[in-house]
């Protein structure tokens, strides 16, 4: 999961950023504590007020056609329903209206990763760069692109960048942490993901990664205690349920084991830690849930 940045809106857009949110799921992650408000673009809006604020910003919008704010709110507002056809537009008219945006070209690169297109998105992380080059949010995004497309170096230069921008944003940290654990720096990252779970404690993303990182170094109840808090906070990440079942299994807990990867497989039936670890503990231990 990714979300999009954006400055602070002019006065009368301010109760368009009323959806802001810090989420960091997965993979990927999102958010500064220090830096633009962010909008997480793939959490289902409940309430009505993703399509409120979008009617208000059109009107905003039909009375000031040349206001790239206004654009750059209301393609965040598309982006959050899942609209990032819309939302690439709006953040075009707003790059077009103001070349020097560095929030708008930060905004169009995550929906352009929304839809697959990371050489865009990896284009448009660098003109924000090029725009403002003290936007610590578009050092985070390319540098999430480049983990992905297995840049480990380019990454970490990004985000050591980052930090030094932004020493407050969890997401940095985070991000960080990812890329050392690719690299095999289990300790190093470790560290990481502590400082991204003290600036901000209420995500499940970070206590997952360490998770996976005391594995490796085999302090397993550590790892447990890291998937009991990320389950608190998402109960339906399957990825999480399987984790904590090879910490389980790994510490000789075979039923507790087989309980979290269970429960994995029930969310995500393709969950290959979850198929795996079945396929060695389920002899001679009775389904839980029958």
């Amino acid at each position: 999961m990714t979300s999009l940045s954006l400055r602070a809106p002019k006065a009368g857009l301010i109760g368009a950023a009323a959806l802001a949110a810090m989420a960091l799921a997965g993979c990927e992650t999102v958010g500064s504590a220090a830096g633009p408000k962010q909008f997480a673009v793939l959490e289902t809006d409940t309430t009505g007020a993703t399509n409120v604020n979008i009617a208000s910003l059109s009107d905003v919008i039909s009375r000031n056609p040349n206001d790239a704010a206004a654009y750059n709110t209301r393609g965040a507002a598309y982006a959050r329903a899942g609209q990032f056809g819309d939302a690439v537009a709006d953040f075009t008219k707003a790059v077009q209206l103001d070349p020097n945006s560095a929030s708008a070209y930060n905004n169009r690169a995550l929906a352009f990763r929304q839809t697959g297109r990371n050489d865009a998105a990896l284009q448009d992380f660098s003109k924000a760069i090029a725009a403002d080059p003290n936007y610590g949010p578009a050092y985070i995004g390319r540098a999430n692109v480049l983990r992905a497309q297995g840049d480990l170096d380019g990454a970490t230069s990004d985000l050591n960048q980052a930090i030094r921008l932004t020493p407050e944003s969890a997401e940095a940290y985070h991000a960080r942490g990812l890329v050392r654990q690719k690299q095999g720096q289990n300790t190093q990252a470790i560290a990481d993901f502590d400082a991204a779970i003290d600036r901000n404690p209420f995500v499940s993303a970070p206590y997952a990664a360490r998770g996976q990182s005391l594995i490796a170094t085999n302090q397993f109840d550590k790892a447990i205690e890291d998937y009991n808090a990320a389950l608190n906070v998402n109960n339906k990440d399957a990825t999480s349920w399987a984790y904590r079942g090879l910490a389980y299994e790994k510490s000789n807990r075979k039923k507790e084991a087989m309980e979290s990867y269970q429960r994995a497989a029930q969310i995500d039936p393709g969950n290959p830690v979850a198929k795996q670890g079945l396929g060695r503990v389920q002899g001679g231990v009775g389904s839980l849930f029958n």
